[in-house]
């Protein structure tokens, strides 16, 4: 699979970590990172700000083998989300999001994107709006909702998403199932909601497909798995496998992620 990640980057800083430390992350970042991991390749497409964070992000980045050609380096600052870890959780606290605050994707960055097998986004990336753009240009599409599948960024992109997904672990069993159906009826082929150590279910507008969890003797931290699950499911898809499967494939990533401080 080649992927293109686009949108959103941030600096997860631990403020209760080695007295404050700042990790590389966001969501498409991570899932470009994740895909390299499975043996896939991956692009990172976005800004990040011309200070310290910025710098770290490219180096790490980079670093992972993910093509950053089409990583801009903007005056101002790299996006920053504060966390504190609780027990293993991640508790989010101030986001800024610097130089993303007015992103949007160029034509060349389009005609980049659409040398790769599938895109992804998320909500926070800011080119949700450009979802229809590339879905006509016959890019394969994904959309990373987190916990605010309603918000005007998701619903924006869903018409235009092949791959929808969502965080539904804080939810009633009866909403999760009823969201499902409502939104793959917006136009995805297929919708996801991860549910933490419920697992997961996937509506494909006929069926429901449930997945349980991978085990993991030891959580550190649960930073990026949700992205984790999300970039093995698509490249489930992206070799022709059964949903089932897809589905195996993300809980196997996650599990991966959650033993180590940060997203990667």
């Amino acid at each position: 699979m080649k992927l293109a990640a686009v949108g959103s980057n941030c600096v997860d800083f631990y403020e209760n970590i080695d007295g404050g430390k700042g990790f590389p992350g966001g969501g498409p970042v991570n899932m470009a990172v994740y895909t390299v991991r499975l043996g896939g390749s991956a692009s990172y497409v976005g800004p990040v700000g011309d200070d310290a964070y910025g710098a770290l992000m490219r180096g790490a980045v980079a670093g992972k083998g993910v093509d950053v050609s089409h990583l801009y380096t903007r005056p101002g600052s790299t996006a920053v989300s504060r966390v504190r870890l609780v027990d293993g959780e991640r508790v989010f606290g101030d986001y800024d999001e610097g130089v993303l605050a007015d992103y949007v994707l160029s034509p060349e960055d389009i005609d980049f994107i659409c040398g790769h097998d599938i895109v992804v986004c998320d909500l926070w990336g800011k080119v949700e709006g450009q979802f229809r753009e590339l879905k006509a240009r016959g890019m394969t599409t994904a959309f990373d909702c987190a916990t605010r599948p309603d918000d005007l960024a998701a619903q924006t992109a869903m018409p235009y998403t092949d791959y929808l997904f969502f965080s539904g672990d804080e939810m009633d069993a009866d909403d999760v199932c009823e969201r499902l159906e409502r939104y793959q009826r917006r136009g995805p082929k297929l919708v996801v909601a991860m549910l933490g150590e419920a697992g997961s279910i996937c509506y494909d507008g006929a069926s429901f497909h449930k997945f349980g969890i991978v085990p993991c003797e030891n959580v550190v931290d649960t930073m990026g798995a949700g992205d984790s699950y999300i970039a093995g499911f698509l490249f489930g898809i992206s070799q022709g496998l059964p949903i089932e499967d897809c589905m195996r494939m993300g809980a196997e990533n996650a599990t991966v992620t959650l033993r180590y401080f940060g997203g990667w």
